[in-house]
């Protein structure tokens, strides 16, 4: 398929499905969740979303925004191509998020229509909807309430006023006409709507060609997807599968990733580095339990491994010693994820060097990518058989990447977003003469590929790829009378941690229980588990505050960092 002659994200869908159904009406969709029905079939996916299109067309109009908060199930993809192709921009919500963002984002995009999953959902956002807004279920759970269950139900009963619905897609949405509206953290405390165009999530898809083509020449594609599908990445992700005809598996939750991947097989698998330290931790601790001949295996599958990954040979001694390797390390390790992996890819926030090298050296290919929501979301990857583990690979050939004058990295190309929801201003700052600026510093490498060395912009990315304003949860400690001060930690962390300046320790106790009463109004990724208290405060003189008082936070990690580590 040629995804540059695709007009939009519905047609290349659409698109698709006249290929599959042209052979065989192949499985699409499943949710691994027990007691859920089997695969739907491109051709039920197909006249789900005309059926779902239709009824939103009636109540909707050519760009009303359309918020969709569930959790990632086959009715996510179905509601988030009906809400496009009815006209609508779809707002994808994160179930995690605190009652704070979500008053706020409903007050910002002023949705028409909010599409919630189930009743637990509902009652997160319906004392933020108004009488403007109308409330569509996916499950039916309140009489009071449509659902999209029953306007299916009683289409195929015959019951419905939807007859007959059209047998064309919406040709009117264009490449630059926006998608969806990703909110984002910014360092102003409130959510950024960054808007994407359905030509900016099409070139990437484009750009994730030239990995994938590689990748599936001889397997079928088949992912499992269970990184949240309002993450700008996991949403792209969901147009990637689309484009390749894959088969997709939901997984049921985190705790159960591992028996899903040993269920659904995948052949590709997308995640954060969270989840790849995880699996680092995991199988680092059963191979430290390994003694004699065993462990002896594994060191050389390690040693071997790296020495393959950058390109040094081996010698015949060495290549005799790998073919054991393989056999009774790798392949087994490969068996207990399905079999058939091909690939995980990384995104969403750095990964550690030491654990990409670790993971393609027992056989688990690990390629690592760069972006950020605002580049619809990716930038660059590296590609199977010419990895470079310290770098995040070249750029998609989609977008151009240049290196500043201070060391920043500036994108342009159809992926870069249509500016922020409402904030011009914002907008106008972060895109010059065309050129996003990233806020990272990097520099490009004699092979061509991008590398990250540092970040400019003060936002925190997790594990999990969620980015976080440090200076957002700083300012809400500090308005307690017992802390003059605080910095939060907790790049490529799990969680954040704070150093607090308060004048003694006999306060310790009331800014604990003043925490736990602000991690309540937060989101789960802004919630500061743990704190350190220190009487020395942040000083223009002592070089950690900037002449207009903001925190130097280079020196003061230069201080403090050894304390902060101690709490993780």
């Amino acid at each position: 398929m040629e995804i540059y002659k695709i007009n939009s994200l519905v047609e290349l869908f659409f698109e698709k499905y006249k290929q599959k159904i042209a052979t065989n009406d192949s499985p699409f969709l499943k949710w691994l969740k027990a007691g859920k029905q089997d695969f739907l079939k491109w051709g039920q996916v197909e006249l789900n979303i005309r059926i779902l299109s239709e009824y939103l067309r009636r109540n909707i109009s050519s760009g009303d925004r359309c918020v969709l908060l569930s959790e990632n199930r086959p009715e996510w993809l179905i509601a988030d191509i009906s809400i496009m192709n009815a006209g609508g921009v779809t707002v994808p919500l994160f179930t995690t998020y605190s009652e704070k963002d979500y008053e706020y984002i409903f007050n910002d995009c002023q949705p028409k229509i909010c599409i919630v999953s189930n009743n637990f959902q509902l009652k997160k956002i319906e004392k933020f909807v108004s009488n403007n807004t109308k409330i569509l279920s996916i499950e039916n759970f309140n009489k009071e309430i449509e659902s999209i269950e029953k306007i299916l139900e009683d289409y195929f009963k015959k019951e419905s006023k939807l007859f007959p619905v059209p047998l064309e897609y919406n040709t009117k949405i264009k490449r630059k006409d926006v998608a969806c509206i990703i909110y984002t953290s910014g360092t102003t405390g409130n959510p950024k709507g960054v808007m994407l165009s359905h030509g900016g999530i099409l070139s990437n898809c484009e750009g994730a060609q030239e990995i994938l083509n590689s990748l599936f020449k001889k397997v079928e594609p088949v992912f499992l997807t269970w990184l949240p599908l309002s993450h700008s990445y996991e949403h792209t992700v969901q147009y990637v599968q689309i484009s390749l005809g894959a088969k997709v598996f939901y997984a049921e939750s985190l705790e159960k990733l591992l028996p899903n991947m040993a269920l659904a097989k995948p052949t590709i698998m997308t995640a954060v580095p969270r989840f790849y330290q995880n699996l680092y931790s995991k199988i680092s601790l059963n191979f430290s339990k390994q003694k004699g001949l065993k462990k002896k295996l594994i060191e050389n599958t390690i040693l071997l491994g790296t020495k393959i990954l950058k390109k040094e040979r081996l010698n015949f001694r060495e290549k005799i010693i790998n073919l054991f390797c393989e056999k009774l390390v790798r392949r087994k390790i490969k068996k207990q994820f399905g079999g058939k992996l091909k690939a995980f890819v990384s995104g969403g926030g750095a990964l550690d060097q030491k654990i990409g090298e670790f993971l393609n050296s027992i056989g688990l290919p690990t390629l690592q990518g760069y972006g950020l929501t605002e580049a619809s979301p990716v930038v660059s990857c590296n590609i199977p058989g010419n990895i470079e583990i310290e770098t995040v690979g070249p750029p998609f050939k989609t977008n151009s990447v240049k290196i500043g004058d201070d060391g920043e990295i500036l994108v342009k190309g159809e992926n870069v977003m249509l500016g922020y929801w409402n904030m011009k201003k914002e907008t106008n700052e972060i895109i010059k003469d065309g050129w996003l600026h990233t806020g990272d510093i990097g520099e490009i490498t004699k092979g061509g590929n991008l590398k990250i060395t540092d970040r400019k912009k003060e936002i925190i990315v997790n594990l999990g790829g969620d980015n976080i304003s440090p200076s957002k949860i700083e300012n809400l400690l500090c308005l307690s009378e017992k802390i003059k001060q605080s910095f939060v930690y907790g790049d490529k962390k799990n969680y954040l941690v704070a150093l607090i300046v308060s004048e003694s320790e006999e306060n310790e106790n009331e800014i604990e229980f003043y925490l736990e009463n602000l991690n309540k109004s937060l989101s789960l990724v802004e919630k500061v588990k743990k704190f350190k208290l220190i009487k020395e405060e942040f000083t223009i003189e002592n070089g950690m505050l900037t002449p207009t008082l903001k925190l130097k936070r280079k020196k003061i990690l230069e201080k403090y960092k050894h304390d902060l580590e101690k709490l993780y």
